[in-house]
């Protein structure tokens, strides 16, 4: 079986073909990032921004070309995220205003920026905000928190969950003693809603309540809490994977996300019809550009923030922070999802590393011979 697993991922790394060339394309050697798209460059309205420059450097480093960074190229990066910290807060942001009005987007900022100098052997330029310092104010008592966590709404279970889980750092930072009655609080409610039949959160179509459980997870995880009802929770993945259309390239990275979450023995037979489902369906994103996009019509304009995607409701959604046209065009969003699937379900099988052929001409500015 897993010589059959290793035979289907080896014919769909094909459909890879061109997509370092649109890599390379994206990058912009003056700032030292990434733009997110083809459109996002030529347009002549954007700039390089936090989250697609530092996904742009996981994809090298997941394809085994981080280590051949020039010194250009590392000081470029490293040039690149620091600019972006602001000296007050210690938060990074990007040049548009609305980025800071959204908590979620603001997070990852950090987390990207953070873990990116941190490979780069660097430093931010000024201190990292404190999270208790910076805390919102529902973190001031145990009761708030509990007050917080049943006003946000999980209409959509993908945009809820991911809300709820961005309290997560704020816990992890207290002592053992005080963040009790906030995760008492925290798996209480979890477990007042999840569905007991399918093990899943909140609501949406199928693909969207996986991504939302997928979410939820990564805060058990944190906590070194069991995931409960993980056997309903696979048998519906598997039965949205058969039957759902997956419209978008999350709802096919984030069930193998899940499962690796999860940390199950996954059968054989099962895991080689998941890879066919899983590359078939990412294959029907990939562009003539070379890239992916996002979502099955294109590449969304603001891949954190709209207020309908795919027909799904985002409620309490802030205003959106274009990166790019919205054409029919790969998307630093996509493709570093794709990179992460294919190299993914090698580990899902098993399966030694094998990296996808890339031509030494490429990435002229960024690598070349290590130092």
């Amino acid at each position: 079986m897993k010589r059959r697993i290793e035979q289907i991922l080896a014919d769909r790394d094909r459909v890879f073909e061109g997509f370092f060339p649109w890599l390379e394309e994206q990058y912009d050697s003056a700032s030292g990032g990434f733009f997110y798209a083809r459109s996002s460059k030529q347009s002549g309205e954007f700039t390089p921004d936090i989250e697609s420059t530092a996904q742009a450097f996981n994809i090298l480093e997941r394809c085994g070309l981080l280590k051949r960074l020039t010194r250009g190229g590392k000081e470029g990066a490293v040039r690149f995220f620091q600019s972006r910290q602001d000296p007050g807060s210690g938060y990074f942001y990007d040049s548009d205003p609305n980025m800071r009005k959204d908590d979620v987007m603001v997070g990852r900022a950090l987390g990207y920026s953070t873990n990116a100098l941190r490979k780069l052997g660097a430093e931010p330029l000024y201190p990292l905000p404190k999270q208790n310092e910076w805390a919102p104010a529902y973190m001031a008592s145990p009761g708030l928190y509990g007050q917080w966590l049943r006003s946000i709404s999980l209409v959509n279970s993908w945009r809820g969950c991911d809300r709820l889980c961005n309290s997560a750092p704020y816990i992890s930072v207290l002592n053992t003693a005080e963040r009790e009655p906030y995760l008492q609080e925290a798996f209480r409610y979890f477990g007042e809603l999840q569905h007991p039949d399918s093990g899943l959160w909140g609501q949406g179509s199928p693909y969207v309540q996986v991504s939302g459980t997928f979410k939820l997870l990564t805060f058990y995880n944190r906590f070194n809490r069991p995931l409960p009802r993980a056997r309903e929770i696979y048998r519906s993945l598997l039965n949205i994977l058969r039957r759902e259309e997956a419209v978008d390239m999350c709802y096919i990275r984030n069930p193998i996300s899940l499962l690796t979450a999860m940390k199950i023995s996954i059968p054989g037979e099962d895991l080689a019809e998941i890879a066919e489902i899983s590359l078939r369906n990412m294959e029907k994103l990939k562009r003539a550009d070379g890239g992916y996009s996002r979502e099955i019509e294109g590449s969304p304009p603001a891949p954190n923030v709209a207020q309908v995607k795919n027909g799904e409701y985002y409620p309490d959604m802030p205003a959106a922070v274009p990166l790019g046209k919205g054409e029919l065009e790969g998307d630093m969003n996509a493709g570093t999802q794709a990179i992460l699937i294919r190299y993914t379900l090698r580990e899902l099988a098993g399966l030694p590393i094998r990296h996808l052929p890339i031509p030494d001409s490429l990435f002229a500015d960024v690598t070349g011979k290590p130092e």
